[in-house]
């Protein structure tokens, strides 16, 4: 079988459209970078039971399954739902991003559009330097307010000191299509040193309905590196997070910690050894989100077990 990033793109989408699981690694260009997902471009026959179980033998952080869009007459537009290795995740933005690409490697660059349960996302894909990139524009994002006894025991699953904290970035919630605690380290090597309590932290983020923790240490005035422990899906942390890296832009714009119309760079998986490249971008008067990032097939597809 033919590996996906080589396989020949045709303008038929139905034609090409099975119920193998293909196998990317999104935020990078190196089958050694990103995050890992399974994309299963026809689902149509599959039952949920079915697609939970797939995502859990994989052991990827999510899979995306897609079926066609609620316009029949547009061969581009699809419906996405996201399986963690335990249970359904609301909006998922690595795997995003890898069914892009792999949907733009089969019926070629340009617009599409995406349904998830958490709203209309539309992706651009186009090849940049002979790499495709998709950029998905998120939902429309919401940052809310954190009570100090939620900062106090996240600290406390993380292992962390109050003081171990970046006054200049305060604790927030973010949502850009799920929820995620933002947390800044005041150094790189808090940051780096990640070791926490996984069940206690779960407990927290179920209670809080968050998807991630997202970490972050600033760089710079734009450049940012993060780290997301998404222990509610059965991962101790992901290596790339495209739904995190929405909600941030929108946590550091609510925050006016950047300009309306900033560009930022977030480095993700350095310290898990898969490093992970997210550019993330507003548009003054328009509150959503872009992400952009690479993606390319890591190795061949297999059928999926039932």
């Amino acid at each position: 079988m033919a590996n996906s990033t080589t396989e020949t793109t045709v303008t038929e989408p139905a034609r090409l459209l099975t119920a193998e699981v293909l196998h990317y690694t999104a935020f990078t260009t190196s089958p050694t970078g990103g995050n890992k997902a399974g994309v299963v471009l026809d689902a149509s026959s599959l039952a949920d039971t079915q697609m939970v179980a797939i995502a859990a033998e994989l052991g990827y952080s999510e899979t995306a399954f897609v079926t066609p869009g609620p316009d029949p007459d547009n061969g581009r537009s699809f419906t996405l739902r996201f399986f963690s290795p335990k249970a359904e995740v609301g909006f998922c933005g690595h795997a995003t991003v890898a069914t892009a690409v792999a949907l733009g490697e089969r019926i070629g660059e340009g617009d599409l559009d995406f349904h998830t349960a958490a709203g209309h996302v539309p992706v651009t894909v186009r090849k940049e330097d002979g790499v495709l990139k998709a950029t998905l524009t998120s939902v429309e994002p919401r940052v809310y307010g954190t009570a100090p006894a939620d900062v106090t025991e996240a600290l406390a699953a993380l292992g962390w000191q109050a003081g171990d904290l970046d006054a200049s970035l305060p604790p927030r919630i973010a949502f850009a299509g799920v929820r995620h605690l933002v947390l800044a380290a005041a150094t790189r090597e808090r940051l780096a040193d990640l070791e926490y309590d996984f069940d206690r932290l779960t407990k927290l983020m179920q209670r809080l309905d968050l998807t991630t923790v997202q970490l972050v240490w600033r760089e710079t005035a734009t450049v940012f590196h993060v780290r997301d422990p998404f222990p509610v899906g059965g991962v101790v942390e992901d290596a790339a997070t495209g739904a995190a890296a929405a909600a941030f832009g929108a946590y550091a714009r609510d925050l006016a910690l950047v300009p309306a119309d900033a560009n930022l760079t977030l480095h993700q998986g350095h310290d898990m050894g898969r490093p992970s490249l997210l550019e993330v971008d507003m548009v003054p008067g328009d509150p959503r989100v872009r992400v952009t990032g690479a993606a390319i097939g890591i190795r061949p597809a297999m059928a999926p077990r039932s």
